[in-house]
């Protein structure tokens, strides 16, 4: 059997066996696709025990992306800029890093919403690993700019300031966000989670498409979206599929169809 694994803390909630089990079907593949709950020390040792019972590739969720680039033996150009890893590819006992969050991201927004970002600006709260992952995919499709609010300035201007070779990013603080709209709003911040809400001015959102990367229940982003006139409001579920796609298509060399099993998932979730 071919094994393969998500590992994170916590992983209870992960939808990605379900995911990765639909496009093994479509494909006549016969795989093993578990979750994996590794302590917040001892990711590591985590890995060295799966890839040591024969494991072939594993997904990476929060909070090890960073641990899992500084762990590989080798990655691509996009998870090297980015610093951060959520896909590893096991050959001959070396590990090969990806990062398909950002690609996954302008698959959904690009293939499934339909949305064009070239010449868009686009608001991007939040500047974690998620922003990280996500950035260099969103440049090379040549928005106008990306603005990168985070509660601790400095955190904001230093990712700008790393990724401006590659187009044009600003970096500022969640309470310099002025209320003038943008094209898209990218909540990548972890208040979702917790149940709350960035603090950011209603008029930036009126016409905008609002993106929160969270999936699986409305949250007080989507609900703050909808309130200040949105023109579109969803969550991470489509992206979510599509960067499992890229991972599928980094360890198998073959890209599976997306749109059913987004539907399938949206059906059981919603």
């Amino acid at each position: 059997m071919n094994k393969y694994a998500v590992i994170g803390n916590p992983i209870h909630h992960s939808l990605s066996p379900t995911i990765h089990a639909q496009f093994a079907k479509q494909i006549g593949l016969s795989i093993s696709y578990e979750k994996i709950l590794a302590p917040l020390d001892g990711f590591t040792v985590t890995v060295k025990n799966f890839v040591s019972a024969g494991a072939l590739g594993f997904n990476i969720t929060v909070p090890f992306k960073v641990e899992a680039y500084d762990l590989v033996d080798e990655c691509t150009s996009n998870a090297n800029i980015a610093s951060s890893v959520n896909t590893i590819k096991v050959e001959n006992g070396a590990l090969y890093g990806e990062n398909t969050d950002g690609i996954g991201l302008v698959n959904d927004l690009c293939n499934n919403l339909q949305q064009l970002i070239k010449g868009k600006d686009i608001l991007i709260l939040g500047a974690g690993g998620t922003t990280q992952g996500i950035l260099l995919p969103l440049l090379e499709c040549q928005p106008e700019r990306i603005l990168v609010a985070n509660r601790t300035k400095v955190k904001s201007l230093k990712l700008a300031s790393k990724y401006s070779k590659y187009g044009k990013v600003c970096g500022f603080g969640l309470n310099q966000i002025k209320a003038k709209p943008v094209d898209i709003i990218i909540n990548a911040t972890s208040a979702s989670l917790d149940g709350k809400m960035p603090e950011i001015p209603s008029g930036v959102a009126a016409g905008a498409l609002c993106y929160d990367l969270m999936y699986g229940r409305q949250t007080p982003f989507m609900q703050w979206a909808r309130a200040n006139s949105a023109l579109e409001v969803t969550d991470g579920l489509g992206m979510l599929v599509e960067q499992a796609a890229s991972a599928f298509a980094f360890w198998h060399g073959i890209t599976p169809e997306t749109k059913q099993v987004i539907k399938s998932l949206r059906e059981t979730i919603d």
